[in-house]
């Protein structure tokens, strides 16, 4: 006979209070994952916002809500600047990478944070961004010069990016798709 065990938390009901023990322990695990994931991204890229930092943690596996993520932010107690979020001793890439690094961000960086889907359509590639993320993907594209790029239009939250031939727009949808997944 199996009997589960509980474990009850003094003060406060908390909501892993009822889980049986391996579900709790589990489920700690997972924050402590979470939150090492959260300092890595800190440490390597621009995090400019919460909606930014969920996408970032959903490409490593991550499914949080805003809920959870704002927990996490108040626990590691992140200090957002003009740059972005950055962790309290000062690691990360927030203000201090803002005011160190003055070039304009890759076409990876706003990938990264801005894009969701990228389809071609005969000799065009249509890039689906968050609202108000089509601007800065455009411009990072047009900045980069690529050969394969005429040029690109942008609205509120799709990119079409225009290429000479069909073949091209291939090439630019391999390249963009592999920065959408990495």
């Amino acid at each position: 006979m199996h009997q589960d065990v509980y474990l009850y938390k003094r003060g406060r009901p908390s909501r892993t209070a009822l889980l049986p023990f391996g579900a709790q322990a589990k489920n700690l695990s997972m924050k402590y994952q979470r939150l090492d994931a959260i300092r890595e991204l800190l440490s390597t890229s621009l995090v400019a916002n919460q909606d930014e930092l969920r996408r970032k943690l959903r490409r490593r596996g991550f499914h949080v809500t805003q809920a959870t993520l704002s927990r996490d932010i108040h626990e590691l107690r992140l200090i957002k600047g003009p740059g972005g979020y950055s962790l309290p001793n000062g690691n990360g890439s927030g203000a201090a990478a803002a005011v160190e690094d003055d070039s304009p961000p890759s076409v990876a960086e706003m990938i990264e944070s801005f894009g969701l889907r990228v389809r071609q359509a005969m000799n065009q590639v249509v890039v689906s961004t968050v609202m108000g993320g089509a601007q800065p993907v455009a411009t990072a594209i047009d900045r980069e010069g690529w050969p394969e790029v005429v040029g690109t239009v942008a609205g509120d939250d799709t990119v079409l990016v225009i290429c000479p031939d069909v073949r091209r727009a291939g090439e630019v949808e391999i390249r963009l798709r592999k920065l959408l997944e990495s």
